[in-house]
C-alpha cells in the first residue's frame, strides 16, 4: 500500500487520479498509524515551504516522516522535493525535514521568466532506479520558483534553465521529483510506476 501524505499543501487529486490510472493501491492519510503501516510513501505539495513545514509541524507529522523515511520507499513531489533537504530559504530560513543533505533556494535564471513554468527535458546524472524504462531526454512539467542545490552524488537527472536545475534526486530509498511526474505524461507515469514497485 502506498499513502499519500496529506498536510494540506498538496496537488493529492492530481497524484491520486495518476494512481488511480496506474493500477496502483493507495491511501491519502494524516493519520500516523496509516503513514506507519504503509510500504512507501509519497509527499506532495505546492506552495511555500515555510507555511508547508509549519503544516507539518502542526499535525505532528515531521517525527513520523522522518522514522518512516529511514524504513521504505519515500517520494517528494516538488515542494514535497524541496521539504526533503536540509533548510529552506523561502521568505524565512527554515528547518526542513533533513532527509537529503542541501537546502533550497530561489532559482537564479537571468532574463528567463520566473517561476519555471514549462516542460523542459531530463538530463541524466547518476543511475537511478525510477529512470528505468524512461529515455534520457525525455520531457518533464517542471512548475516552481525554488530549487535545491545539493551534492553531485545525489543528483539522478536535471534539467536546463538558466543553469542546471535538479530535477530527481537520491539517496538510497529516498527520492525527491522537482517536476510533477502525475502531469508528465507516459514518462512521468512510468516514473510514479518505478517507484510504486520499489520495496
Amino acid at each position: 500500500m502506498t499513502a499519500v501524505i496529506d498536510y494540506g499543501a498538496g496537488n493529492l487529486f492530481s497524484v491520486k487520479n495518476a494512481l488511480d490510472y496506474l493500477g496502483v493501491p493507495h491511501l491519502v492519510t494524516r493519520d500516523q498509524a496509516e503513514i506507519e503501516n504503509a510500504d512507501r510513501l509519497i509527499l506532495p505539495g505546492v506552495g511555500a515551504f515555510p507555511d508547508a513545514m509549519a503544516m507539518l509541524e502542526e499535525l505532528e507529522l515531521t517525527g513520523v516522516i522522518r522514522r518512516e523515511a529511514e524504513k521504505k520507499p519515500f517520494l517528494g513531489i516538488c515542494l514535497g522535493m524541496q521539504l526533503m533537504f536540509e533548510e529552506g530559504l523561502e521568505f524565512t530560513p527554515t528547518r526542513g525535514l533533513g532527509l537529503l543533505p542541501g537546502c533550497v533556494d530561489k532559482i537564479q535564471a537571468p532574463g528567463l521568466k520566473i517561476p519555471h513554468m514549462g516542460w523542459n527535458e531530463l538530463v541524466y546524472e547518476n543511475d537511478c532506479p525510477l529512470l528505468s524504462g524512461v529515455p534520457e531526454g525525455s520531457a518533464v512539467y517542471f512548475v516552481h520558483s525554488f530549487q535545491a542545490q545539493t551534492q553531485e552524488r545525489y543528483l539522478a537527472a536535471w534539467a536546463e534553465y538558466g543553469g542546471r536545475i535538479p530535477a530527481l534526486v537520491f539517496r538510497d530509498h529516498v527520492f525527491g521529483a522537482q517536476f510533477h511526474p502525475e502531469k508528465s505524461g507516459a514518462a512521468g507515469l512510468r516514473i510514479l510506476k518505478n517507484f510504486c514497485e520499489l520495496r
